[in-house]
């Protein structure tokens, strides 16, 4: 035959307390179950729920500890923004487009995208922008290492002479100053630049107003000034070169018109020419003076040739790889980009994730090397094509000077001296040509190079601000406020964590690791007993409640004996052996209510007749079971008062007499309830434990108990005592922070308007 046994203890939102029977409804359950054999599971509620219930329970015990927290953050917060000098920012826009400028043979300056570079390029600006010397180029311009009104505005001292001790003398003061300035300067310097713009914005923040709004504007200014110093000395290297050929090219024009001239005054030749078809002037020569003309001309086109071949050949000497146009046109290399940049692209995700030592990073960056090697060597083979080309003009030049030279031998010859004049006059044509060509191309790179179209613009001017950025007393606040929380919930969980105070059922099972087997709701008036007589207060249907789970706590039923403790004085349990032996007696059940409290005896005090015999005298033989007895407002329900106090109590529950009286007292009652004194310090409660069938615990949940349950359950685990459960009284459902109201007001109230 099977038995129901109603839990003591369920998760779930409508079943926190046990179940909660009244009579009838009990019995029902009981043969319904014995007839079936069925069993009631647990109810299983929602771990949400659940969940947020227990944070308000721990934010309501603990609502002093955070309202304290966050009041000392907000405080703080407004003293500290208080305290912060104000500061000022000011920016100037500038608009960078990505062209580079190269100087090409016969054009202008011609305008080449790259799309592989145009984010690189963006990047290298901004890392300009941000550079040492360009910061250094700021504080020369504005002379800011000498001005006071600076310093003050970065907040910092300026520089004395006792910095220049402190460096041992190394530095000068100015010297000193100057890096003071820069780094100030750097320090206060933010640069951004949007995902999807070219607009760079340049921010300068102090204390003045005036000096952001200066400064800032300085480096717009000096950013812009250096991009067009640095397009005009590109192109100083080849207007060099030029200069220097001009130079050379002059002097032959020179000496040639020289020599022509005084060879027709010696030879006193007139110089007369014919005018041709095509509109130049000619002059009739023989078939080998016009074969010298012929091979001249070649000459002179061969040494521009040379001209132009070693202008090609020093400018791409100089040049970049990727700045060649050769070298940008070319599909191996438009190729060996896109592979570079997916490469670099999967090294710039690899770095997010790894060191640069780690191995995969160190794969790819090999791989980028690579790349920029295969294109090193198309640059270099296109210059080495350059060089070549110029060798061979070289050596045409050489051939066809020779070949003028062996026929201008003939000419002189066979040809008169007015011959002779010819030469003389083309040779000076071609020098004049030549140093016309040169000095076209000097002029065309000094054009350029003096008004280059800048590829910086300056979009907007620095305004003076006219409020500080910072501090912000809202943002404080709320970051304070956040702070406050953050704090406050930390310290929550940790007085949560190494708080040992058992206030809710779910303390009960996580903390001590019994079940729950009653649930006293806390009176406001605080008095338990005076609620006894009502049979519909929440009280007494607590402790019938409690009755009802002591009936299925043991596979008998009802212990025989059953004796009441706890940790310490002042837990109820007193209170509740009365009203659980009442409760039972009512059943119809022979009840004893024992008070076993030798040292602090109350029971007495309940009692109609206080005479003096009680259990001590029985323990010790003096008077009999039944002449301690004393009776109650219960006919089956007698009770036996601790008088009189002994001297040595623990003695007298060591002897023979208590197993003597516990013998008895099992004969002649169906239960027996020992009011027994508290575990802690006392030994007297390990004796009576011996004697009982199962042990119900108080524990008083108004009160922190900082290990002493722990420890007197340990006690009674040591003595192999019979821990039925736990009563959990002067429960508050506000502090257990769960819903207990449904057991402890709307449940225990049910009945009361019909």
């Amino acid at each position: 035959m099977n038995e129901i046994r109603v839990n003591h203890y369920s998760r779930g939102n409508d079943n926190k307390a046990g179940y909660i029977l009244n009579e009838a409804f009990l019995d029902r359950v009981e043969l319904e179950g014995r007839a079936q054999g069925a069993a009631y599971p647990e109810e299983a509620g929602p771990d949400l729920t659940a969940l947020l219930k227990t944070i308000m329970g721990m934010v309501r015990r603990n609502i002093a500890l955070i309202g304290a927290i966050v009041a000392a953050t907000l405080v703080l917060g407004v003293i500290v923004t208080l305290l912060i000098a104000p500061r000022y920012s000011a920016q100037v826009r500038v608009l960078i487009d990505d062209q580079a400028d190269q100087i090409i043979e016969g054009s202008e300056l011609q305008k080449v995208n790259n799309v592989q570079d145009a984010e690189r390029f963006l990047q290298t600006q901004l890392g300009i922008i941000q550079s040492r010397s360009l910061t250094e180029s700021v504080v020369e311009s504005g002379r800011l290492e000498r001005d006071p009104a600076f310093y003050e505005a970065m907040g910092i001292d300026m520089p004395t002479q006792e910095d220049v001790l402190k460096s041992g003398g190394t530095k000068k003061l100015d010297q000193i100053r100057k890096e003071a300035a820069i780094d100030a300067l750097l320090g206060n310097l933010t640069v951004a630049l949007p995902p999807d713009s070219r607009i760079a914005s340049i921010s300068v923040s102090s204390r003045s107003a005036v000096y952001s709004a200066k400064l800032a504007q300085l480096y717009g200014e000096r950013y812009i000034e250096r991009n067009l110093n640095q397009k005009y000395d590109s192109s100083s290297y080849a207007r060099r070169f030029l200069a220097d050929q001009l130079d050379e090219a002059r002097a032959k024009v020179t000496q040639s018109e020289r020599d022509l001239n005084q060879y027709a005054s010696a030879a006193g030749l007139i110089r007369v020419t014919s005018q041709g078809q095509d509109g130049n002037q000619e002059a009739v020569l023989s078939v080998t003076n016009n074969s010298l003309v012929q091979l001249n001309d070649a000459a002179s086109k061969a040494t521009a040739d040379r001209i132009a071949a070693q202008d090609r050949w020093l400018t791409l000497a100089k040049a970049a790889p990727l700045a060649i146009p050769e070298v940008n046109s070319n599909p191996a290399v438009s190729g060996l980009l896109a592979e570079k940049a997916k490469v670099e692209a999967s090294l710039a995700e690899e770095r997010t994730r790894h060191l640069d030592d780690f191995t995969t990073v160190k794969s790819k960056q090999a791989e980028i090397a690579e790349y920029e090697n295969r294109i090193g060597a198309i640059a270099d083979s296109i210059k080495k094509s350059a060089y070549l080309e110029y060798q061979s003009a070289v050596e045409r030049e050489k051939s066809f000077t020779g070949q003028v030279n062996s026929l201008r031998g003939e000419a002189l010859k066979e040809q008169d001296r007015g011959v002779q004049l010819a030469v003389l006059k083309r040779i000076a044509d071609t020098n004049k040509t030549l140093y016309d060509t040169l000095l076209s191309r000097y002029n065309q790179l000094n054009a350029t190079a003096g008004a280059s179209s800048n590829n910086l613009t300056l979009v907007d001017r620095a305004e003076v601000p006219a409020k500080p950025y910072s501090p912000r007393l809202l943002v404080n606040i709320v970051a304070s406020l956040v702070l406050g929380l953050v704090l406050a919930a930390g310290a929550v969980l940790l007085r949560e964590i190494f708080d040992d105070a058992i206030r809710s059922p779910e303390d009960v099972e996580r903390k001590l690791g019994m079940p729950l087997l009653g649930l006293i709701p806390l009176e406001k008036d605080g008095d338990v007993a005076s609620h006894f007589d009502d049979r519909r207060s929440r009280v007494s249907e607590a402790y019938r409640s409690l009755v009802t789970n002591l009936r299925y706590s043991t596979a008998t039923g009802l212990p025989e004996v059953l004796m009441v403790t706890s940790s310490r004085q002042s837990e109820g349990k007193s209170t509740t052996a009365r009203a659980v032996a009442r409760d039972i007696a009512v059943l119809g059940k022979r009840v004893l209510l024992v008070d076993a409290d030798l040292r602090r005896p109350t029971l007495h005090n309940f009692m109609a007749d206080r005479k003096m015999t009680g259990l001590t005298d029985v323990l010790t033989g003096e008077k009999t079971l039944d002449a301690a007895l004393q009776p109650s407002d219960v006919a089956t329900l007698s009770y036996m008062s601790a008088l009189p106090a002994p001297p040595d109590p623990a003695l007298i529950l060591a002897g023979e007499g208590l197993n003597h009286f516990m013998e008895e007292a099992r004969r002649k009652f169906d239960v027996v309830v020992i009011d027994a004194p508290p575990l802690l310090g006392l030994s007297d409660a390990a004796l009576l434990a011996n004697h009982a069938d199962g042990v119900l615990f108080m524990v008083d949940a108004s009160n922190f108990h900082r290990g002493a349950v722990k420890s007197a359950l340990r006690r009674l685990s040591l003595i192999k005592a019979n821990m039925l459960g736990v009563v959990l009284n002067r429960f508050a459902p506000k502090v257990g922070g769960e819903d207990y109201d449904y057991y402890t007001a709307n449940y225990y109230s049910y009945g009361e308007k019909d």
